[in-house]
């Protein structure tokens, strides 16, 4: 289902929230649509099952290996074919985000980071269809708070309760048919989107510049997007449009869109 500006400011004048998403600066030209339903894979769980560290001069080098449970890394999901936007050719993988930073990839369950040591850290990790979209039952992620002490030990720190968000998609460069359905996913962690938390998208390109609201937690294409650098900022608010003090509560990336080379 496809959901222009107008309309979606309509949807919310009258109360219908069927996309979840309001607009409050209205575009002619950015639209958003339905993602189709996609497989759902509700017992699949991701875990930590040990972090290994070896000392490196000022830092530390941290091995995490992942436990994965009813689902399948590496293999295309059932629908990747069919799905209309960009797909990875490796397949099902985990994404793996350190501190908001733009997430890795993993195919194999294990990465291994270098940290400074005395420094505090968020790691969220989910996993992801071969489409890049998450999973979002909770037992398909893992939000780990941890610290790298003087020695260069993880310190596991107390599991946070405030509410946050992590930016997953757009990513990176998008090039050819790939521009013309851009997944918009993130996770939400601690809270409930709806009337008290809301995830405000803010998207600016080439003289646009506009602003969805989420109440519910889904994910989203965005359509019509022209050609060159676009900026995406996600923030978490409340009811009142306010960002929600705390950690990991707002985040901005820049992606690239080409019908054909060069980038930008």
């Amino acid at each position: 289902m496809l959901l222009s500006a107008s309309l979606l400011a309509s949807c919310q004048d009258g109360n219908n929230d069927s996309q979840g998403a309001s607009e409050t600066t209205p575009s002619p030209t950015i639209t958003l649509a339905d993602v189709p339903a996609s497989p759902e894979f509700p017992d699949a769980k991701l875990g930590i099952k040990n972090i290994k560290t070896t000392q490196h001069g000022d830092s530390v080098k941290v091995q995490f290996m992942f436990n994965v449970q009813n689902y399948e890394l590496k293999a295309q999901t059932d629908d990747a074919a069919n799905k209309g936007c960009n797909n990875s050719a490796q397949g099902q993988h985990i994404h793996f985000i350190m501190d908001n930073a733009p997430y890795i990839a993993l195919y194999e369950p294990t990465h291994e980071i270098t940290l400074p040591k005395n420094s505090d850290h968020y790691l969220m990790a989910f996993l992801s269809r071969s489409y890049h979209e998450s999973l979002k039952n909770k037992d398909a992620a893992v939000l780990y708070h941890f610290r790298i002490d003087e020695n260069g030990k993880v310190e596991k720190l107390e599991d946070p309760s405030q509410p946050m968000v992590f930016y997953s998609r757009p990513k990176g460069d998008y090039l050819g048919n790939d521009i013309e359905n851009l997944l918009l996913d993130f996770y939400v962690w601690n809270a409930t989107l709806g009337e008290d938390a809301l995830v405000k998208a803010r998207i600016e390109t080439d003289g646009i510049d506009t602003t969805f609201h989420f109440s519910s937690w889904k994910s989203t294409f965005i359509q019509n997007l022209p050609e060159g650098k676009v900026k995406v900022t996600l923030t978490l608010t409340d009811g009142n449009g306010n960002r929600i003090e705390g950690p990991m509560t707002e985040v901005t990336r820049e992606v690239s869109l080409a019908k054909q080379e060069p980038l930008p």
